[in-house]
């Protein structure tokens, strides 16, 4: 069941540790090996850009990005279950290119699982390029592990 809502009833927040319990909620729907409470706390704590898209107290997704020289990384981005296919991480791209551009970013970067094929259309239609892979980067079913494609964004 998805629910519907329109763009200019949501804006961001920042994802801060008082609405980890509602964040985890949705990341251990989300995905099959989701970020552990540790994941979120250490990436607050080393003040990584973490934002949230929200429409009131919903939560619609959050993004996570770690600037570096010239470039920022997208660690983690996730729409919520009952609210995808609706444009929501096009929407979170969009600022995530906003910032990083702010922050005198020259490239966007991330991995994706080799197997995620939704995510990586939604990347590459929103320019990213498949620029190489890392082996055994994800932990996947059964102790077994999965490449991750890594894309990147000119700015």
């Amino acid at each position: 069941m998805s629910a519907v809502l329109k763009s200019q009833e949501a804006g961001f927040e920042p994802l801060t540790a008082g609405r980890l319990n509602a964040v985890l909620a949705i990341e251990v729907t989300a995905y099959a090996h989701p970020w552990s409470r540790g994941n979120f706390l250490d990436s607050l704590k080393a003040g990584y850009e973490a934002q949230m898209l929200v429409a009131g107290d919903t939560i619609l997704g959050y993004f996570i990005a770690m600037k570096g020289v010239e470039e920022v990384h997208l660690l983690n981005i996730t729409v919520a279950p009952s609210f995808q296919s609706q444009g929501w991480g096009r929407i979170m791209l969009d600022a995530l290119g906003t910032w990083s551009r702010g922050q005198g970013a020259e490239w966007l970067w991330l991995e994706v699982r080799e197997s995620n094929d939704r995510a990586t259309r939604i990347y590459e239609r929103h320019g990213f390029r498949r620029v190489g892979e890392r082996k055994n980067y994800y932990p996947a079913p059964g102790g077994q592990r999965e490449h991750a494609v890594v894309m990147s964004l000119k700015l």
